[in-house]
């Protein structure tokens, strides 16, 4: 019979904390909504003590995704404890409260400047609270991987009579090797006389590359909950992959008799919407979610996979949830024909959302031969954001060539008035910026222009992820479009109206230069 293996996803907080990957409300909803479907066992919804809107996301989130456990993170204090036990409080029994405090030399002495007994004397009182507010309690160990092997033994024994049932031990710098990281596992479930009474888990970062190696290695030597993200998002060089995690345990079988409840065919859809919400491209060579993935171009490969799918192939695509056999969509198709698809890549459409969905397609499909399923998730992913538009595109008209000079005229709808301008550049996307950053202002520092093309041929969709930054603020804007130059204005304009203080010039020059 085989063991079961928690899997805590935490791409709503770490993953959040990438730089240039937050997410508003409406966005956190649709990923939440998504890792329920995807069959995760605990989403950490956020850090509510960060702010009035992390904790609103928390809240709503607890109210309304129905399945996972919902966990709120909070440090070892009491308003941060408080705040996390009334956001997820509507989670009922569902409701988790995750406390944590620094037990690494280097963090007490520097960071907490607190002797080992104050932070074993914290740890407990916070546990305590947290245990009568919430029905779950978890307690992690910042920087377990470079604690005192004796200290750790006795924080996780105190914190374990204290009421927490979930022990998380992080790497949290991503600084140990598999080994020692398994052995370090083994030995606090080895030497700590309560360890039976409690789950241990593991939150390891990959800061050199060891993050999912790290993760197998702790489950090998029994934790049995393990805090990952999709796509690896996270802090630094990010968090174990979620992806990577279950299709390990699920195609190596043999050797791990662990089972999970991730349904395996969400792993694809789910990856691509947090991909395109946060404007982190997927590398193309990522294991399991990148496009090359199951692509085959050496004959040799061809010819062997051609002959029989597992000489190179070790899990099917359909497993992870790609479609090598895809329904052609196209201006003919039906509402029928597109909810079907949509519903295949497990997304729900009716009423007033299928209606403007359709509208969207239909507009596509009379630009575009065939729809694909990255054209779908492309549509749908600017659903959210209809109503948050300040800014909106009204026309554009760029020219260019090899003895011009690339021009661009614009005009926008800045919050229901209309205003145009004309910029030169150093090419047509650069005239368009131009032309729409002396409209705005603030212009914001562009810190990212990144193009892909979303699916084969010469009328393919292109899709345009732009990153501004004003002071501290940083915000990703994403367009698409068969017009490149389009795609590009409306991904700036998309990352301009995240902006909390953007607003139309008083004043401003019809034309303006490079």
């Amino acid at each position: 019979m085989s063991d079961r293996l928690y899997i805590f996803d935490t791409t709503l907080r770490d993953g959040e904390q990438s730089p240039g990957c937050s997410m508003n409300i409406e966005e956190k909803m649709r990923v939440a909504h998504s890792l329920a479907t995807l069959g995760v066992d605990i989403i950490e919804a956020g850090f509510p003590i960060a702010s009035p809107g992390d904790f609103e996301a928390v809240h709503r989130i607890a109210l309304e995704v129905e399945g996972p456990r919902i966990a709120g993170l909070a440090r070892a204090t009491q308003k941060d404890i408080e705040r996390a036990g009334e956001a997820v409080k509507p989670a009922g029994d569902r409701a988790r409260i995750h406390t944590f405090i620094a037990t690494s030399p280097i963090h007490m002495e520097a960071k907490l400047r607190m002797t080992p007994d104050q932070v074993v004397e914290r740890a407990v009182e916070a546990v305590k609270l947290a245990r009568s507010l919430a029905p779950e309690v978890e307690f992690s160990a910042e920087d377990a991987g470079r604690s005192e092997m004796d200290f750790l033994c006795r924080i996780v024994e105190a914190t374990i009579a204290a009421g927490a049932r979930i022990i998380n031990v992080p790497d949290t710098v991503g600084y140990m090797t598999p080994d020692e990281f398994g052995a370090r596992i083994g030995e606090l479930m080895t030497r700590v006389p309560n360890s039976d009474q409690a789950i241990f888990s593991v939150h390891c970062h990959n800061d050199l590359g060891l993050a999912v190696a790290n993760s197998l290695a702790a489950v090998e030597n029994g934790a049995r909950q393990v805090e990952c993200t999709i796509n690896g998002l996270g802090e630094r060089a990010g968090n174990a992959a979620l992806e990577e995690m279950v299709m390990i345990l699920r195609t190596r079988s043999d050797r791990y008799d662990i089972e999970t409840n991730i349904d395996t065919t969400k792993i694809v859809p789910t990856s691509k919407l947090v991909s395109q919400i946060t404007g982190m491209p997927i590398q193309p060579n990522k294991a399991i979610v990148g496009a090359n993935a199951f692509a085959h171009e050496s004959g040799i490969h061809q010819d062997g996979v051609l002959k029989h799918q597992k000489t190179y192939e070790i899990m099917t695509p359909e497993s992870v949830g790609w479609n090598t056999n895809r329904m052609v969509l196209g201006k003919h198709s039906g509402r029928a024909a597109l909810t079907a698809r949509y519903k295949a890549l497990g997304v729900t459409l009716e009423g007033e959302k299928l209606a403007t969905v359709f509208e969207r397609f239909k507009i596509l499909a009379d630009k575009k031969k065939d729809i694909f399923d990255e054209d779908l998730m492309v549509i749908l992913s600017g659903d959210s954001e209809v109503e948050l538009e300040r800014v909106k595109l009204v026309s554009l008209h760029a020219a260019s060539g090899t003895r011009d000079t690339p021009i661009a005229a614009v005009e926008l709808d800045i919050e229901g008035e209309i205003h145009s301008a004309t910029a030169q550049g150093d090419g047509p996307v650069d005239a368009a910026f131009q032309a729409i950053k002396s409209l705005v202002e603030p212009k914001g520092k562009l810190l990212l222009y990144s193009v892909n093309a979303i699916t084969a041929g010469t009328d393919a969709q292109g899709e345009v992820t732009v990153r501004l930054q004003d002071g501290d603020r940083i915000v990703n804007g994403q367009g698409s479009d068969t017009d490149i130059v389009v795609a590009s204005a409306k991904a700036l304009i998309a990352a301009l109206n995240k902006l909390p203080n953007m607003h139309a010039k008083e004043v401003h020059a019809q034309y303006s230069g490079v």
